[in-house]
């Protein structure tokens, strides 16, 4: 049965028939593997059904007789990029209680499904999604691997598990008031299917009950993942080992305490322990004092994408104002920090992760994963191709599915994006994907 393919660009056939599939070539593009291997230029990439079977350059790679052949002259060709921390249940409204009260029974088969195409349809075909009502993320990314719907391949954590769920979020926030309750709650979201367990808050808990958590969430082989927005929710992760955390956190202090950075120096110098990885979500604090004077990206319509218009009017309604959005009102303050901060992490050894926070006030998911490798690679001085990585190959190693996804090599799947120009050069370039293909099939 062939699939359907979107898009009014030129049409290629990935899949021919149940029985066979075609091959499809990817010719003359500079390859950026998601490896440490130097860019490939004039790349050949053979794709036959979802999977890529052959790497190798016009010199090197013959385009077997009948393959259907793609140009990517004159294009950067990356991994499909993942995003790390992204919420598909928020849309970049201002006001929280508003949106929690309003549009849980639209979050299943309207906001979510819009959340993911768009993150999609900007070249993220993996995503980590931190924070939902337990069964509409996993319907939902269940959806999506079946291939009803339109995203990225999703890693999902259901509710957050924290003390005591803030007053109307109990739909997606599970508090726990015991190492055994910890323990039960988790063995429910284990039970359920998800693939990360999202720990916040955890300096209000008992040791124990951390510990509960991390450990029960390891006995099934879950990796946890945890704030960092307060010194003792550090410490505490550490010690129970928490496996990633998020945020640069610590609100308008100027760095991180000695005691944080040299246990994070001891546990990164721990080889046996694998890497400590970190997912900063640092650009839309970085750029909110640009973002709050130039209101244009708010004008663009790709973030309307899959969105009904009256869920639309109410967000633009919510952002008239930006620089009255609560949310942000301590930035000013925390903006002298950001870079230090980041600095102190990668000099204390832990991984870093390319992830957004996507769907906070303001951040659509149509646009925030290249302004954080653009803050990343132009503003705190990370080479383009190690930022790259942590938007690729890093984050499939994260969550143990580096086996299938998170570089261009041969028997992955192929997750592939084209961007016409040189990335390493201009990062910035990743705003305007050109082609997209997930699972061998072209989506953009």
């Amino acid at each position: 049965m062939r699939r359907s393919i979107r898009g009014l660009c030129l049409v290629v056939a990935l899949v021919a028939s149940a029985d066979a599939f075609a091959i499809t070539a990817l010719v003359g593009g500079t390859l950026v593997d998601g490896t440490l291997r130097e860019p490939i230029r004039d790349s050949v990439i053979l794709i036959d059904g979802e999977r890529i079977t052959a790497v190798g350059t016009v010199d090197t790679l013959p385009v077997p007789a009948g393959a259907t052949v793609v140009s990517t002259e004159g294009m950067t060709v990356l991994p499909g990029l993942w995003d790390m921390h992204v919420h598909l249940m928020i849309n970049g409204h201002a006001d929280y209680d508003h949106w929690d009260r309003t549009y849980p029974p639209r979050l299943r088969d309207t906001i979510m499904p819009a959340s993911a195409l768009q993150l999609l349809h900007a070249g993220v075909t993996g995503a980590r999604d931190l924070g939902g009502p337990l069964e509409d993320s996993i319907a939902v990314r269940d959806a999506i691997n079946a291939g009803k719907i339109d995203g990225p391949t999703l890693f999902v954590s259901g509710p957050f598990i924290q003390k005591k769920p803030y007053p109307g979020t109990e739909l997606f926030r599970w508090g726990v008031d015991s190492p055994g309750d910890a323990r039960a709650k988790v063995r429910r979201l284990a039970d359920a299917g998800v693939d990360v367990i999202k720990l916040i808050d955890q300096d209000q808990m008992s040791e124990a009950e951390v510990q509960a958590v991390v450990d029960e969430a390891h006995r099934h082989g879950l990796p946890v993942v945890a704030h960092s927005h307060r010194p003792e929710e550090i410490r505490r992760g550490l010690r129970a080992g928490v496996d990633c955390f998020e945020h640069t956190g610590l609100a308008a202090s100027p760095e991180y305490p000695d005691d944080i950075i040299a246990t994070l120096r001891e546990r990164t110098a721990n080889m046996a322990a694998g890497p400590l990885f970190w997912t900063p979500t640092i650009e839309g604090l970085y750029n909110f004092p640009y973002t709050v004077k130039n209101h244009e990206f708010i004008d663009s319509d790709a973030w309307h994408e899959g969105l009904p218009p009256d869920i639309v009017a109410d967000i633009q309604h919510s952002l008239e104002h930006p620089e009255r959005i609560s949310y942000f009102q301590q930035t000013p303050q925390r903006w002298p920090t950001l870079k230090r901060k980041f600095q102190q992490l990668r000099e204390a050894g832990v991984l870093m992760l390319v992830g957004t926070d996507s769907g906070i006030p303001m951040k659509f998911h149509s646009g925030s994963t290249w302004n954080e490798l653009d803050v990343w690679v132009n503003q705190l001085g990370v080479p383009a191709v190690d930022a790259i990585r942590a938007a690729t190959y890093w984050p499939a190693v994260a969550m143990k599915a580096d086996k299938d996804y998170g570089s261009v090599v041969e028997g992955k799947y192929a997750d592939i994006i084209a961007v016409k120009g040189d990335v390493l050069k201009q990062v910035a370039l990743l705003q305007n994907v050109d082609m997209v293909i997930k699972h061998g099939r072209r989506v953009k």
